[in-house]
């Protein structure tokens, strides 16, 4: 049985084939992959962001969720007031409003869910799985295309402080094929490695985290850090035309939307999507940058982690180039009556699907409101439609909104005219979009990358 592992970055993916071919199994590749995201995706993704993964383990045949997203800061009791900045994204035409600064920042739960992940199942040493990443600070990592459209959205943010030196040296914006250079993550990841994980809180990166709230009226205390653990619990199992789906509940309601879609085997385009339209309609709130590592190795182990920073709040850790998380910004994705140490609510749903004990396919998605209906379109045309991956993730994807439908380019006009019979207005955008989402996904025949978030699967 061969590897395979599927990321957001050519670089992440690489980081991960490389810890398997030395015998790694998932969760170690996923723990390297994710730590080389937070280098090579930090438009997207971060070590101070917050996620949401699934394992499962083959010779106990036990899949478990694993919570590290973000939590509410404020555990010593001291109620303080934050000035936050109001911006306004623009997410293809249309703008959605943000908040950030040093107060959107929330308790960071990547380091401790990379932890958890290598404690519980890791089979290599620690600094063994930072050194890709490390590789990748001493040297340089080139923007894909995707992350330099991104940047340019995210300019007004990623540029606000520490940040201009990093994505604008010499006062240019990055742009496709330039080197994105953080020669900050050298300090910060030597420092993890000898630290190791919790020293993000503990340690010398904790802090730095804590002189920078200090400095600049953050909310995050030394009690907070301390205090944050990964959470582990079990999954909701779905069946699914005949296999069996382990997710978690959360914003993105995957298991229902599974739930009411019918079978699409056999249904032209135009009933093919007024099916998912209708499995899918919901509006949901936003959330920004966001990544994904999906990995099957050799053993029969699984594992998908799906990591964010939301918009990022414009802060960087001095001298270690770490973005600090505006979690706290993204009013909806907050619950009434959260207190400190509580999670913040997630649209992330890392899935895995099992056939009989066996893991056939481990997915997980990018893209804030489209990362449900992105996961959705590629594990229904993979486990219903028998598309090879590569070929269900290439495939043009619409995402609904009330009264509205997005159409990529390459779907038929019978389709516009069939949702325009039953009400909707049609978007069709005129090219592929990183706004449709990026699904990592591996099955036990291949493994594929999002080009609209330039993606990339590697096979060992």
């Amino acid at each position: 049985m061969r590897s395979g592992i599927a990321a957001g970055h050519p670089a992440t993916a690489e980081a991960g084939a490389e810890i398997l071919a030395d015998g790694g199994n998932a969760a170690d590749a996923v723990v390297a992959a994710t730590l080389a995201s937070c280098v090579a995706e930090t438009v997207m993704t971060g070590l101070l962001g917050g996620g949401h993964g699934i394992y499962f383990d083959a010779a106990s045949g036990r899949a478990r969720n694993l919570d590290c997203f973000v939590a509410v800061p404020g555990l010593d009791g001291e109620g303080r007031e934050v000035a936050l900045v109001e911006l306004d994204v623009p997410f293809g035409t249309e703008l959605v409003h943000y908040a950030v600064g040093t107060g959107s920042c929330g308790v960071p739960g990547v380091p401790a869910g990379l932890d958890a992940l290598w404690n519980e199942h890791g089979s290599l040493p620690w600094p063994r799985l930072v050194e890709p990443a490390l590789r990748l600070a001493r040297d340089s990592v080139p923007m894909p295309a995707a992350h330099a459209s991104c940047l340019r959205m995210l300019e007004q943010v990623m540029t606000m402080n520490e940040g201009a030196e990093i994505y604008s040296p010499g006062g240019s914006l990055l742009d496709e094929g330039d080197a994105l250079r953080q020669p900050g993550l050298v300090a910060a990841l030597e420092s993890l490695a000898e630290d190791g994980p919790r020293g993000a809180y503990e340690g010398s990166v904790g802090r730095v985290l804590l002189e920078l709230m200090e400095d600049r009226g953050g909310l995050v205390t030394a009690e907070d850090l301390t205090s944050y653990e990964a959470r582990w619990s079990d999954p909701v199992e779905v069946e699914f035309r005949g296999f069996s789906l382990r997710t978690r509940l959360g914003l993105s309601s995957f298991p229902d939307v599974v739930a009411r879609l019918p079978a699409l085997r056999g249904l032209s385009e135009p009933e093919r999507a007024l099916a998912l339209v209708g499995a899918l309609l919901e509006e949901l709130p936003s959330q920004a940058g966001t990544t994904n590592v999906s990995v099957i190795d050799s053993q029969g182990n699984a594992c998908a982690l799906t990591t964010s920073l939301g918009l990022g709040s414009g802060d960087f850790l001095p001298g270690l180039d770490l973005h600090l998380n505006s979690m706290l910004g993204e009013a909806d994705l907050l619950t009434e009556g959260l207190g400190p140490c509580d999670r913040m609510a997630s649209m992330m749903a890392p899935v895995l699907a099992l056939y009989g004990d066996e893991v056939v396919l481990a997915a997980g998605a990018a893209g804030g409101t489209r990362l449900r209906s992105a996961l959705l379109q590629v594990v229904a045309g993979i486990l219903d439609e028998e598309l090879d991956p590569q070929a269900a993730v290439d495939r043009p994807r619409l995402h609904p909104v009330p009264g509205l439908v997005h159409l990529e380019p390459g779907f038929e006009p019978a389709t516009t005219a069939a949702l325009e019979t039953v009400g909707f207005k049609v978007r069709t955008w005129p090219g592929r979009h990183h706004y449709f989402g990026g699904v990592s996904v591996v099955t036990r025949t291949g493994a594929a990358g999002d080009p609209r978030r330039s993606g990339e699967a590697r096979v060992v």
